[in-house]
């Protein structure tokens, strides 16, 4: 089982207040970053400091889908993995990238907050299991 001081998440969400909630969320046991944008998403994402393992991402934002962030982000950060958070279900595109695995998985809002700890918890697993 992890713990808030070893691993680091990124949520971005145009809306603030899903923002938030994931936040809440999550951050008893995780460290959890935000951002309202893409463009701020890659630049907390660019810092080593915050050694981010896993990004949780809308699909709809102005300026830059979900999606098109995740095969930028994954450009420079392929080890890192990539999520889908959208109000609405799963798309061809999607299904497609997560067929192709530039998408790690999706996730429906209102999320399920058990499905998305096991997924985070799969992923130190892999992580562990890989260092050693």
């Amino acid at each position: 089982m992890s713990n808030v001081t070893d691993v680091s998440i990124l949520c971005i969400d145009d809306e603030e207040p899903n923002l938030h909630l994931f936040e809440l969320v999550f951050k008893k046991k995780y460290q959890v970053h935000t951002a309202t944008s893409a463009a701020e998403g890659m630049e907390k994402l660019r810092d080593p400091s915050r050694n981010i393992v896993a990004v949780f991402t809308d699909m709809w934002m102005p300026t830059m889908s979900g999606l098109d962030f995740i095969k930028k982000a994954k450009e420079e950060y392929g080890l890192v993995w990539y999520f889908i958070l959208s109000s609405y279900y799963v798309s061809d595109e999607i299904k497609e990238a997560m067929d192709q695995k530039i998408v790690n998985g999706f996730f429906q809002k209102p999320f399920n907050t058990d499905e998305i700890e096991n997924c985070i918890e799969d992923l130190v697993n892999s992580i562990s299991v890989s260092n050693n």
